[in-house]
């Protein structure tokens, strides 16, 4: 199965049910098929081939569903870029990745144009932009308007053959080194990911997820990959910088679900009403992308009660998700990131790999069919994080009597104490 297929499957088992809300207005999953085949069509007119990449420079939005899907549809590789970007971190990610095309929208041309002759093999840009002369007067690739795409580009299925060996998106993450480092995910990585998740948190087309961590971070991406896969719903609203309106958004959608990462909800602790509402269709809350402390945890969870808040743990390179703590066991198990996902196993080790006995810290390990290939063209730093067949997480942790993991530290954070390696939040 390919990743675009989450999408076109529930197009045609539910082509008429809410798929998107963005600005007061639903999509369906046929509307959104559509556009989406739509993009990728005019992608392949243009010379878009399978395996080249094409940038996505986006915010959450029904044109970034449409463009992410589209651009898996005409066999191409989803190159995810941050929206709080500079020109220079445009030309280093757009030639690093080696990109033929790129999606966005003016809001983000003002750091695209002036690049633009810094890059040979970026062929085409499609962007939601009326005036077009700022790119013919730089030259380079040639641009055309998202609009026109929608009105004039074949709406049937692209029909690029591909396999789910095929690579499907490059996400850039922090590097050791200052400069970011592609993630290579193939289709089969975030699809065995994405069930892992559909399975523990029990996830149905009755699910609608309400979404305000951005879709070029891996933890917001897997949200919408999700709920398509089950055919259930996304609610994208972009504007968390006032809490109180997000909330109200949630209530009036009836989302069933919600995603933060700890400053998500401490802001929500601190600055907006929540204590004092009820929100009678969440079901669950999850929460990854860093520790949280126990206290918030519980703050968290008291807040939002009867919904139950999953304590999740991941990384990018493994298509976002690791582990989980079960709700049921959060009262007894504060502060743990729980156990290995389904179809993942995840365990302390020493530097050979070795799983270590419970209670002693060593590195936090794992493997699965959800693990990247390896770094783009980084083969040093892809064989400092894959070693003996497992995944390396950087992250030191220790496994109690149950079986519950903890993180305690970071590798690099590691010292010497009466000749034993302990960490130094230890």
């Amino acid at each position: 199965m390919q990743v675009h297929e989450f999408l076109e499957r529930s197009a045609e088992r539910f082509p008429d049910r809410k798929a998107a809300w963005y600005k007061d207005e639903w999509k369906t999953f046929a509307e959104l098929d559509t556009m989406a085949n739509q993009v990728g069509n005019h992608l392949k007119e243009q010379g878009v081939r399978r395996g080249d990449r094409v940038a996505l420079l986006y915010e959450n939005s029904f044109d970034y569903i449409a463009a992410y899907y589209g651009i898996l549809k005409a066999g191409a590789v989803t190159v995810a870029l941050n929206t709080e970007t500079t020109s220079d971190a445009l030309r280093y990610l757009l030639t690093n990745s080696g990109a033929r095309a790129v999606v966005t929208n003016q809001a983000f041309s003002r750091h695209l144009v002036p690049v633009l002759p810094d890059l040979p093999e970026l062929r085409h840009v499609v962007v939601r932009q009326d005036d077009l002369a700022p790119y013919e007067a730089a030259g380079g690739a040639a641009a055309v308007r998202l609009q026109e795409v929608y009105a004039s580009a074949d709406r049937t299925p692209p029909r690029v053959r591909g396999i789910d060996l095929d690579l499907a998106s490059i996400v850039y993450t922090s590097g050791s080194t200052g400069k970011a480092k592609g993630v290579t995910l193939r289709h089969y990585n975030i699809v065995a990911n994405t069930r892992s998740i559909v399975e523990y948190l029990r996830l149905t087309r009755d699910d609608r997820v309400l979404v305000v961590l951005p879709f070029y971070y891996i933890y917001g991406k897997s949200l919408l990959n999700t709920h398509f896969s089950v055919g259930g719903s996304v609610v994208l609203d972009n504007r968390f910088a006032f809490p109180n309106v997000v909330l109200e958004t949630l209530k009036q959608t009836g989302a069933t679900g919600f995603s933060g990462v700890p400053s998500t909800f401490m802001i929500l602790l601190s600055r907006s009403v929540v204590r004092r509402e009820k929100f009678p269709t969440l079901r669950y809350v999850t929460q990854a992308g860093g520790p949280m402390a126990p206290a918030v945890q519980r703050d968290v969870a008291e807040t939002f009660a009867p919904a139950k808040l999953y304590v999740m743990y991941g990384a990018t390179e493994a298509s976002a998700r690791l582990s989980y703590l079960d709700p049921d066991d959060l009262p007894r198990k504060w502060g743990s990131i729980g156990r290995a996902i389904p179809n993942v196993d995840l365990f302390v080790a020493d530097e050979a790999g070795r799983e270590l006995p419970q209670g002693e810290v060593g590195e936090l390990v794992a493997r699965g069919t959800n693990f990247m290939e390896g770094y783009w063209q980084d083969p040093e730093e892809t064989a400092r994080v894959l070693r003996h067949g497992l995944y390396y997480t950087g992250d030191l942790g220790r496994m109690d009597e149950e079986g519950f993991l903890y993180v305690v530290g970071r590798t690099k954070d590691m010292v010497k104490v009466g000749g034993e390696r302990v960490s130094a939040k230890e």
